[in-house]
């Protein structure tokens, strides 16, 4: 399994060391960046085609590296169970996307190396190489690989699956942000586009949309998780009604097996209904904030271009979100609207991190042109 992983990190670290980016620090940030989102958007594809325990052992697949080496155990089990968690194409699905975060790993290892490498080399001089948040990265990974297993392990129990799907999220804004500082470190900006007060207005919006935004993704995960995707089959209504039939107390028992209440019975319908009509709601609210977050981010040039993918990306997921109901939850619209929320994790991140240093600039030139006219006034 670590050679597999070695060798499937080795493309992408080739592609950085030949490339003609003169940082290739920075590029490495920015391809794991690219290679997570990959992850979450594959990771989609592996729960939604019910390939999570397509081999029901972890790291490997029957205690083997790939399912070459497993293929009689595999084909074995999908012919005393044809339509069960475990088919050969399942556990290629299931093996490939474990080796992509094992790949990321390895990057994310050499990215931590390399900055306290470079960090003590220049005896802290370097902040481009400060380790923190690398470091910081490859403990989180290391979290999120234990519950890559327990995902396995504890046979898909909604909320470890949740919580495994909200630690990539995490890693995929850490990397963002990351990557963010080593642009404004590389080729700072200095043009003030707006007061102080101004940008702290959008800095508080932009964090309140974040904020709101990882509840959603929670209830997004939960729903996914304990399917309930189609709990209701019309919009704006939920089964003909403005609120529906609901049994909020075993829809959200979060310490439960897979389709099971905490008592160990079967989940009634009202309880995947009020886990989607929850997730529903909590998504308008998110794109009104959002939305107006965009909105009042648009004016102002150095956020510009951020606040409009921002817009852009949500209309596409209210797009895919009804047309997921409407189209009876196709495959590929649904993992669209997993790679849409994943999207926006990554602009707001971005966005929350340009209102941050767009508002350091104003407060150093408010400061600045402060200091000016006291000494202008004193030499009168």
């Amino acid at each position: 399994m670590a050679v597999t992983a070695l060798l499937v990190a080795l493309l992408p670290a080739s592609l950085v060391w030949t490339s003609s980016d003169a940082n290739k620090y920075r590029k490495l940030v920015w391809v794991c960046v690219f290679l997570t989102f990959d992850l979450i958007v594959f990771g989609a594809f592996t729960r939604l085609t019910d390939s999570g325990l397509g081999c029901p052992d972890w790291p490997g697949c029957y205690g083997a590296a790939n399912p070459f080496l497993a293929h009689e155990q595999i084909t074995a089990a999908e012919a005393l169970l044809p339509t069960g968690p475990v088919t050969v194409v399942k556990a290629w699905i299931e093996m490939i996307h474990r080796y992509l975060a094992m790949a990321i790993g390895v990057l994310i290892v050499a990215m931590m190396a390399q900055a306290w490498y470079q960090w003590r080399k220049s005896k802290g001089t370097r902040t481009e190489y400060a380790p923190w948040l690398p470091t910081v990265l490859f403990l989180f990974i290391c979290v999120q690989g234990a519950f890559g297993a327990w995902t396995v392990t504890l046979k898909l129990q909604p909320v470890i699956v949740t919580t495994h799907l909200l630690l990539g999220m995490g890693m995929l804004s850490l990397l963002a942000w990351y990557g963010g500082r080593q642009n404004q470190l590389i080729a700072p900006v200095r043009t003030v586009t707006a007061s102080p007060p101004a940008m702290r207005n959008i800095r508080l919006l932009a964090g309140a949309s974040a904020i709101l935004l990882l509840v959603q993704l929670a209830l997004g995960a939960w729903t996914s998780t304990n399917y309930a995707t189609l709990a209701c089959t019309d919009f704006p209504l939920c089964g003909g009604k403005l609120v529906p039939d609901m049994d909020f107390e075993h829809g959200f028992t979060l310490w439960r097996e897979l389709g099971k209440t905490a008592a160990g019975h079967y989940l009634p319908f009202a309880a995947l209904t009020a886990i989607h009509w929850v997730h529903r709601n909590v998504g308008i609210i998110v794109a009104l904030v959002a939305g107006y977050t965009a909105w009042r981010a648009w004016e102002h040039a150095a956020l510009h271009k951020t606040a409009r993918y921002i817009a852009l990306a949500l209309a596409a997921q209210i797009a895919t979100g009804v047309a997921t109901i409407y189209l009876s939850f196709p495959l590929t619209i649904a993992v669209l609207h997993n790679a849409g929320a994943a999207l926006l994790v990554l602009l707001l991140t971005m966005l929350n991190y340009k209102a941050k240093y767009q508002y350091d600039i104003a407060k150093k030139a408010a400061s600045g042109a402060a200091s000016a006219h006291t000494s202008a006034a004193r030499q009168k």
